[in-house]
């Protein structure tokens, strides 16, 4: 109850305020073939201890419009955000091809991207394996914890010159989708469609959220869940039955499920591309996601 209280009391301090103009690129546009390198930067969780977290802040290509420009915040999955390859260097270069290509793919289409570390300052910079569920640590749980994260990625980019402060969306993968769940959860006090993100996107999250919404799920803005039905990692039926529920309670929530799509089907390596079913969930993903955003965060 005192974490859900946490959460509900920081999310709802958080202030917004201009009314800027679109940017994008047409959605037929491929990401950059050269990626960027993010910028590091820190910024503190709204968590009780208010830790310091590492963020990597990329860059809108193209001069920023009359208003500012959109922003995504990315929250990384059990992995966490470095490559396997890392070999103790955890710095931009060393992100995952997923975040790269995702960070790229929203900086291409005029909007800033800020992928959030959420392990490696809290001492697990190489992630989790899977099966691991039961023995990780609180003060990485995606539920009571990483929302409050992403809540503090929005207050930090919300003091970012170039960024329309009021045009905010997030965006996770896995664990970090769960997250992106109960981030847009209506259950915070204050006027979150006013003060909170626009949007959310999950990709293949647990959607089991730790028992908190067998009640009632209800999102207090558009949330697009993606995933595919060989998930071997979490369960899509899981999904089915909690946006059956914001469905029914009038929540604008949707879940798209790709036949026989893998668990983390958007990974831009070859060997989870060269299977059909991903490559095919990746390009509609990638189609849609674009038109999504801009809808949702165009200027109020």
């Amino acid at each position: 109850m005192m974490k859900r209280l946490m959460m509900a009391t920081a999310a709802a301090a958080i202030v917004v305020a201009s009314t800027p103009a679109s940017a994008r690129q047409d959605a037929a546009t491929p990401p950059a073939t050269e990626q960027t390198v993010g910028e590091r930067i820190v910024f503190r969780s709204m968590d009780e201890p208010r830790t310091e977290l590492v963020g990597y802040l990329f860059r809108p290509s193209g001069p920023t419009p009359e208003g500012g420009a959109p922003a995504v915040v990315l929250m990384h999955g059990r992995g966490g955000v470095y490559s396997s390859l890392a070999d103790g260097v955890y710095e931009a270069r060393n992100l995952t091809l997923r975040l790269k290509f995702w960070a790229d793919y929203w900086t291409d289409r005029g909007y800033y991207a800020l992928v959030v570390d959420s392990f490696g300052p809290r001492g697990y910079p190489t992630g989790f394996a899977a099966g691991t569920y039961s023995s990780r640590p609180p003060e990485i749980n995606e539920v009571t914890i990483r929302p409050l994260d992403a809540y503090g990625a929005l207050r930090f980019l919300r003091g970012v010159d170039g960024v329309a402060d009021d045009r905010v969306g997030l965006m996770g993968f896995s664990n970090g989708a769960s997250t992106v769940l109960a981030a847009l959860a209506d259950d915070k006090p204050g006027d979150m469609r006013r003060i909170g993100f626009r949007a959310g996107v999950a990709l293949y999250p647990g959607c089991g959220l730790q028992g908190r919404f067998r009640q009632a799920y209800k999102t207090y803005a558009p949330v697009e869940v993606f995933m595919g039905t060989a998930d071997k990692e979490v369960s899509p039926e899981s999904c089915r039955t909690l946006v059956d529920r914001a469905q029914a309670a009038g929540a604008p929530v949707n879940l798209t499920l790709y036949p026989d799509a893998a668990h983390g089907f958007d990974d831009p390596s070859r060997s989870r591309q060269a299977l059909a079913a991903n490559a095919s969930a990746t390009r509609d993903v990638r189609d849609r996601l674009d038109d999504f955003f801009e809808a949702q965060l165009a200027p109020r």
